[in-house]
């Protein structure tokens, strides 16, 4: 039977979510705001794409994008939402540098275990609440974004959600860890910088209103610790509950229950962090399901429309003339500032898949392991997934709509008084100064 061969235009549904995605927040806030109206356009452009593919054939791929890769991505979202909002770090304590650079980088260790989002939520209102009698605070909050909400995710599936859609694709969950000299770097060179620039603004601060803050001083308290225990269930259940460890789970004939086993446990613990969480737990953390739906009724689009979108980028990869790693890092990278990096992260994977060397790798039967000399792993070189991942993550904190914690944060710091720079403001007075020459500098060390 002949291939199918995807034409260009249908790429034309995904480029228009993914630009609603990131234009709807700035030009209609409040009709954007509302989850429904989200649900509205990924039918609108899902189901004529789920149609389209179904009508040539390719409805195998669609079933893969959704059934393999959206549902297992929600549930592990839906899980680390659920589980990281019982647990509630409260308290006050002095905001000098030295205590507001340690906030960060408990921040930036514990992204990669509890995700990005997982960590955000956790520490930004203690943040903001030790600084809540500093007058230069927007820096700290603008740091925060970048270790926390986003560079600190490098290390685990867990941490961000293109990791984890390129885990599904074949990619071991400890092999993150080879990312450890970048994700380090990285953080280190962000902690230091910041560490000079808010012992400069401490000096500058109103020293009458620092000495309210020692006056006021709370210790910090950790309530819903039971979560932490299922914290830990989501790491072991992403960790070993997979077809690399149960084979069974990777056999096409298995029993539903086997299949999605992860699924199910994660389902499992989500049903205990509720019953067992105390409500005020939840209330202290402003808890509430509509981020969750969001992400849900958003990606449910993103996933429908990219599947041709991936079959084209398969097909045409050795056209497009990327074929350097630095290519890949740069190319993920900018795409996923301005775009969501999960997709992103994916559709790149793609482009990899499809070059020569990943073809005849799959031919040879090579997923992982070397191939004319070249390691693979996911089924495609093992410096271009290493590219992919950094560029995915790190870049997301290049802009407030790159990676879904940004705004959030951004939000949670306006609504405590924190005067934040508009969306260019961001990227003239932080991304583009800070953070680009720091990832530049990644580049020209590791690609």
């Amino acid at each position: 039977m002949e291939q199918f061969l995807m034409p260009a235009w249908a790429m034309i549904p995904f480029a228009i979510m993914l630009l609603t995605i990131a234009i709807g927040p700035l030009v209609a806030e409040h009709w954007w705001e509302k989850n429904t109206n989200k649900l509205i356009i990924s039918f609108i452009l899902g189901v004529p794409t789920a149609i389209y593919l179904i009508v040539n054939g390719l409805e195998h791929n669609l079933e893969h994008q959704l059934l393999n890769d959206y549902l297992p991505f929600i549930i592990l979202l839906c899980s680390l939402f659920v589980v990281t909002g019982g647990i509630h770090l409260s308290g006050d304590i002095k905001a000098k540098p030295i205590i507001n650079t340690g906030f960060l980088g408990l921040g930036w260790l514990l992204a990669s275990i509890m995700g990005t989002t997982g960590a955000a939520m956790l520490l930004i209102r203690p943040v903001l609440a030790t600084n809540s009698q500093r007058k230069y605070t927007a820096h700290t909050v603008l740091f925060f974004i970048a270790l926390v909400a986003n560079c600190g995710g490098l290390l685990t599936p867990l941490g961000d959600p293109p990791l984890f859609l390129l885990y599904l694709r074949g990619a071991e969950f400890t092999w993150f860890l080879h990312l450890l000299p970048e994700w380090a770097l990285t953080g280190i060179l962000l902690l230091v910088i910041y560490y000079i620039m808010d012992s400069h603004y401490y000096k500058k601060e109103d020293w009458t209103k620092l000495s309210a803050d020692t006056r006021e001083v709370q210790p910090l308290r950790i309530t819903g610790k039971i979560n932490l225990l299922y914290l830990l269930g989501i790491v072991v259940a992403v960790a070993f509950v997979n077809a690399g460890y149960i084979h069974r789970m990777g056999d096409a004939d298995a029993p539903i229950w086997i299949k999605y086993l992860r699924e199910i446990i994660l389902i499992s613990l989500i049903l205990l962090s509720l019953y067992t969480t105390k409500k005020k737990v939840r209330e202290d953390n402003h808890f509430a399901w509509g981020p969750i739906i969001e992400v849900a009724v958003v990606f449910l689009g993103i996933f429908t429309t990219m599947t041709p979108a991936l079959i084209y980028l398969t097909q045409n990869a050795a056209s497009l003339g990327l074929t350097e790693p630095w290519h890949f890092y740069y190319c993920t990278g900018a795409l996923s500032s301005f775009l969501d990096n999960a997709p992103t992260a994916v559709a790149f994977h793609g482009v990899a898949s499809g070059l020569p060397e990943s073809i005849a790798a799959t031919e040879a039967g090579i997923v992982d392991g070397i191939h004319n000399g070249i390691p693979f792993v996911a089924s495609i070189p093992e410096i271009l997934l290493k590219a992919i991942s950094i560029g995915a993550v790190f870049f997301g904190a290049m802009t407030y709509i790159g990676n879904g914690p940004n705004f959030m944060v951004k939000a949670i710091a306006e609504q405590s008084g924190v005067k934040m720079p508009s969306f260019f403001g961001y990227m003239i007075k932080f991304s583009l100064i800070i953070l680009l020459p720091i990832y530049i500098i990644v580049q020209l060390i590791f690609f």
